[in-house]
C-alpha cells in the first residue's frame, strides 16, 4: 500500500501474453484466463482440478463463456480481476479515478505476464497454456496509453492453498487523484450464504449470517483502524456451511485502516468477492511517476470453515518472524494496578508471579511522564521522574532476578493535548482545516506521517527499549480516527498514517530483533493481516469475562492461529460485565490461546494461587501442541455447548474442551463427537484436570472405564453418576478414532458456565 515515485518501466521484451494459467496448490486450483491482451479474468478459483491439458483448459475456458441474455450487451460479459465497466460490467468498478473528470474510463491491455515461483527461477509466461504445481506469483502488467496509465496485478496461490492479490496503479500522465481500487474473484451461484463478523468493544468479531440477494451486500469500515465491528472474513458458501462441511469463498482485505469488503450478486447471476483500502476524497493523488499499491485482498477456498482457519493459520505460522520459542505465560498487570504505580506493590506482584511460574511481566499504561490518568501524558515517552527517581531500572532488575522478561505499554499514535508534545508542537495532532476532532478517551491522534513526528517518536521508543532492553512491547490504539487531515492542507491522513505505522513498527523491530510486539486496540480493535505481519500477538479483548471470550477467542481464531490469541485470566468478578467466574473456567477458556493473568495477585486467596500454578503447569505441558495443532469445531445444533479443541499434526494427540455456555432444553445432553483424528489409530480419552473436580458434574461412566468382564448392567459395576475421587487418574476409555468420529461418547451434566477438559493419545 505504498504512494511512491517510481521510475518508467523498461521497454517491454516479451510478447503480449495470450494465454491460459493454471495454479495448483493444497488442493486449490485457480485458471486465469489471460488471453488476448485483457486483464486477468479468474475461470476457475476452487477445488484442484487436477493436471490439465491445453485443449482441456480451452474447453473450459469455452464451457464458462456466458450466454448473451436479452437487452444485454452484445459479447460475452467478462469479469476481470479488476472489474471494467467498458466490458459492460455494470457493478462496481474495480478502479475509479480521473485528472480532473477526465481519463475517467480507461481500458488497459496487458504488456507481459511472469510467473515467480519462490525459488525465484523467473520466467515469462508464454505460449497457450501455462500449469503450475506449488506455490508461485503470477505478475501482469498492463497499460493505457491514451489515459496514461499502468497497471501491475499480482496473483499468487501460496503454498497453504490461499489465494492472494493485489493492483498497483502507475501514473504516467498529469497529476491522477484515484478514488478507488477494488479486485474480486467469481464465486459460483450455489454459493448463497453470507458469513461475516460484527461486534463492538468488548465484544468483538461476532458472528452474522444472511442470505445472498440481487444486490450488493457490503462491509465499510470508516474507522481509521480495522474496528471491533469489522468483517474481518467475508465468506459466501453453500446455504448451511458449518466447521467441518460445505463449500466456502471467503475474502479478507490485509490493511489495518480504512476498508471494504463485498459480495456482488447481479440480476444475471453473476456473483463475485472482494474488496479493498478505501480512499477519503483526495487521499491519493499521483503524480506523474507515482504508483499506489493496493493491500493484498486474500481469498481463501475451503470446505468447512475449519479448513478456512487453517489455510490463514498455515499462512501466518510460515512467515519469517513467525514466533518459534514456547509462548511465555504473561501478567499483564493493567487490571492489577490500573495507573496506581507503586514500586512496592509492582515488586510484589512480581514476586507472586515468579512463585506461580509465569514467564513474563508486562507494565501497562501509567509509566510516562504526567500519565496519573488517562487524560495527560501520551506523546511525552520518557520515564515520570517524580514516581520513578531512579527510571525503571529497580523494578526491570527486580523482575529478571526473578526469572522473568519485562515488557512495557506504549501508545504510540496517539497523543494528550495535556502533554508537553503537544504543547510545543499543536500542529502534530491530525485535524481538519475546521479544527481538532471530538476527543475519544481524552486523547487526539498524532500525525505519524509528517517526519517530523516520526522521528521524534523513533527516537524516544528506541531510546526506552534501548535502555532497558525492553522485549515485549504492549502497542495499544485506543480511538478511532476522526477527521484526520495531515499535512499543511490537512488533506486525509488514515492511508499515511496506516502505512507509517508499519513502517515505525517494522524499524523498531530491525532495530531491536528480539522484540515481540502485542497488538492492541481498545482490546480487539485491530485484527488484520496487515498489523499481523508486523506483531507476533493480538489482544482479543479488553473484556476478560471468560463467557464472553467463548464466542471472541472462537472467531478471532478464525483468522489468527492459537499462539498468536491473547487470552488473560482475569479476577473473579469481570471488570467489564461483573460476572463472577470459577477459576477453573476463567483459566480453562483461556490456554487455548497465549495464555497470561491479568488479576491482582495480592488479593487471591492462597487456595486460588494453588490452583492457579497447577493451570500454568498444565498449559506449559501443553502449549506446544496447542499452539502447533490444527483448531477442531465440532457443529452442534444444541446452543447450550460447545466442543472443540486442537489436535496435533501427526494426530498423536489432541486436547478438547466441552464447554457449558447455558442450561439446555434437554437433559443428560446425549453423545458427541470429536473430529480431526486419524480414523484408524486407537485413541485414549480422559478428563485433563486442574485441582479438585468441579462442583456440579455428573461425570459418565467412561470417564473410569468399565472393568474387564463387566455386564451389561452397567449400574450393578459402577454406581451412576460416576463422582471420580481422583479424577486425574480416570482411565477414560480407549476408541479408534473413526468411532470417536461418529458414534461418539456421552457427554458429562454439568452447571452453566464451566469447561471439562479431556486428552487424548493414541495409544498404538
Amino acid at each position: 500500500m505504498t504512494q511512491t515515485a517510481v521510475p518508467t518501466p523498461p521497454p517491454v521484451v516479451a510478447a503480449r501474453p495470450d494465454a491460459l494459467v493454471h495454479l495448483r496448490a493444497a488442493g486449490v486450483g485457480l485458471l486465469i484466463d489471460l488471453r488476448a491482451g485483457h486483464l486477468p479474468a479468474v475461470l476457475h478459483w476452487g477445488a484442484d482440478l487436477g493436471p490439465l491439458d491445453p485443449d482441456d483448459a480451452t474447453a473450459l475456458a469455452l464451457g464458462g463463456v456466458e450466454v448473451i441474455a436479452s437487452n444485454a450487451a452484445d459479447v460475452p460479459l467478462r469479469v476481470a480481476l479488476l472489474p471494467e465497466p467498458h466490458t459492460a460490467w455494470i457493478g462496481r468498478p474495480g478502479l475509479s479515478g480521473s485528472r480532473a473528470g477526465a481519463d475517467w474510463a480507461p481500458r488497459f491491455v496487458t504488456t507481459q505476464a511472469r510467473l515467480l515461483p519462490p525459488d525465484g527461477d523467473e520466467r515469462p509466461v508464454g505460449g497457450a497454456y501455462t500449469e503450475h504445481l506449488g506455490a508461485a506469483r503470477l505478475v501482469v502488467d498492463a497499460a493505457d496509453t491514451i489515459a496514461e496509465l499502468g497497471l501491475r496485478i499480482e496473483v499468487e496461490l501460496t503454498d497453504t492453498g490461499m489465494v492472494r492479490a493485489r493492483a498497483s496503479v502507475i501514473n504516467e500522465g498529469e497529476p491522477y487523484q484515484l478514488d478507488d481500487l477494488t479486485l474480486c474473484f467469481p464465486v459460483p451461484a450455489r454459493a448463497r450464504e453470507v458469513l461475516d463478523f460484527a461486534g463492538r468493544w468488548g465484544r468483538e468479531r461476532a458472528p452474522q449470517r444472511r442470505m445472498l440477494t440481487v444486490g450488493t451486500h457490503e462491509r465499510e469500515n470508516r474507522r481509521g483502524r480495522t474496528g471491533p465491528d469489522a468483517a474481518t472474513i467475508l465468506s459466501v458458501g453453500t446455504p448451511g456451511f458449518g466447521f467441518a462441511d460445505g463449500e466456502i469463498w471467503g475474502v479478507h482485505v490485509g490493511f489495518s485502516g480504512n476498508h471494504r469488503h463485498l459480495v456482488e450478486r447481479q440480476s444475471t447471476g453473476r456473483q463475485v468477492i472482494g474488496g479493498g483500502e478505501l480512499l477519503l476524497p483526495g487521499e491519493v493523488q499521483l503524480g506523474r511517476g507515482q504508483r499506489y499499491q493496493s493491500p493484498w485482498v486474500y481469498a481463501v477456498h475451503s470446505v468447512g470453515l475449519d479448513q478456512q482457519a487453517h489455510r490463514f493459520h498455515r499462512f501466518l505460522r510460515a512467515r519469517p518472524h513467525h514466533p518459534r520459542t514456547p509462548r511465555p505465560v504473561t501478567l499483564n498487570l493493567w487490571e492489577a494496578v490500573f495507573f496506581d504505580h507503586s514500586e512496592q506493590r509492582l515488586v510484589e506482584l512480581a514476586d507472586r508471579a515468579a512463585a506461580l511460574g509465569i514467564e513474563r511481566y508486562v507494565l501497562d499504561d501509567g509509566w510516562f511522564r504526567g500519565r496519573r490518568s488517562d487524560a495527560a501524558g501520551l506523546g511525552d515517552w520518557y520515564v515520570d521522574e517524580t514516581v520513578w527517581p531512579d527510571g525503571l531500572w529497580p523494578l526491570v532488575k527486580h523482575v529478571r532476578r526473578l526469572g522473568m522478561e519485562f515488557g512495557l505499554w506504549f501508545e504510540p499514535e496517539m497523543i494528550s493535548l495535556d502533554s508537553d508534545a503537544a504543547r510545543d508542537h499543536p500542529e502534530w495532532v491530525l485535524r481538519t482545516d475546521q479544527g481538532l476532532p471530538v476527543t475519544a478517551r481524552n486523547q487526539q491522534v498524532i500525525d505519524l506521517s509528517n517526519p517530523e513526528v516520526y522521528a521524534y517518536l523513533l527516537t524516544r521508543l528506541g531510546a526506552v527499549i534501548g535502555e532497558y532492553d525492553i522485549t515485549y512491547v504492549k502497542w495499544d490504539q485506543n480511538r478511532d480516527l476522526v477527521d484526520a487531515g495531515s499535512g499543511q492542507r490537512r488533506l486525509p491522513g488514515v492511508h499515511g498514517q496506516t502505512l507509517a505505522t508499519y513502517r515505525l513498527m517494522a524499524e523498531l523491530r530491525q532495530r531491536f530483533p528480539r522484540l515481540e510486539i502485542e497488538d492492541c486496540a481498545s482490546g480487539g480493535a485491530r485484527v488484520d493481516l496487515g498489523i499481523l505481519q508486523h506483531t507476533d500477538r493480538v489482544w482479543v479483548s479488553d473484556c476478560n469475562d471468560p463467557l464472553e471470550r467463548q464466542s471472541m477467542n472462537r472467531w478471532t481464531g478464525q483468522l489468527v492461529p492459537p499462539e498468536m490469541l491473547g487470552m488473560h485470566v482475569a479476577s473473579p468478578r469481570s471488570k467489564a460485565t461483573r460476572r463472577l467466574h470459577d477459576l477453573s473456567f476463567r483459566a480453562a477458556t483461556s490456554i487455548f490461546g497465549h495464555f497470561g493473568v491479568e488479576w491482582d495477585l495480592t488479593a487471591a486467596e492462597p487456595h486460588e494461587l494453588a490452583e492457579l500454578a497447577g493451570w500454568i503447569t498444565l498449559y506449559k505441558r501443553w502449549r506446544e501442541l496447542l499452539h502447533g495443532g490444527e483448531v477442531i469445531r465440532m457443529d452442534n445444533p444444541d446452543p447450550s455447548f460447545w466442543v472443540s479443541g486442537v489436535v496435533a499434526p501427526d494426530r498423536g494427540r489432541a486436547v478438547f474442551a466441552l464447554t457449558f455456555l447455558s442450561r439446555s432444553e434437554v437433559a443428560p445432553l446425549g453423545t458427541f463427537t470429536l473430529r480431526g483424528l486419524d480414523p484408524g489409530r486407537r485413541y485414549r480419552v480422559r478428563p485433563l484436570t486442574v485441582g479438585d473436580p468441579l462442583q456440579g458434574y455428573a461425570a459418565p461412566a467412561w470417564f473410569a472405564g468399565v472393568p474387564t468382564g463387566a455386564t451389561a448392567d452397567v449400574d450393578r459395576v459402577l454406581p451412576l453418576p460416576v463422582r471420580m475421587p481422583d479424577w486425574a487418574a480416570a482411565p477414560g476409555v480407549v476408541l479408534p478414532g473413526r468411532v470417536l468420529a461418529t458414534a461418539g461418547l456421552q457427554m458429562p451434566t454439568s452447571y452453566p458456565e464451566q469447561t471439562v477438559l479431556l486428552r487424548v493419545e493414541a495409544v498404538d
